[in-house]
């Protein structure tokens, strides 16, 4: 597991949590599916949970997440024209 991996993983973790999701219940949900992967990922293990920030702001820039200033305060919201 890479930092690239984490891309699609926080977005599957936000909208799980319906489409918005705080950074504590992306990380929790990234631990709870993934925490072997985690482990075994080497230097991944001590730096994911500030991977998976620049993970949401790879994602902002493909439009898969909406900016900050649209999204609920201290949330991760999926893009509208994602939100399917």
């Amino acid at each position: 597991m890479g930092r690239e991996d984490l891309v699609p993983i926080v977005e599957a973790a936000v909208r799980a949590n319906g489409g918005t999701a705080t950074v504590v219940e992306v990380a929790q949900y990234i631990w709870k599916n993934h925490e072997a992967e985690l482990k075994a990922s080497g230097k991944l293990f001590f730096t994911w949970q500030y991977d998976m920030r620049w993970a949401a702001l790879k994602l902002r820039k493909m439009k898969r997440l909406a900016d900050p200033a649209s999204a609920e305060k201290g949330c991760w919201q999926i893009a509208k024209r994602d939100a399917q």
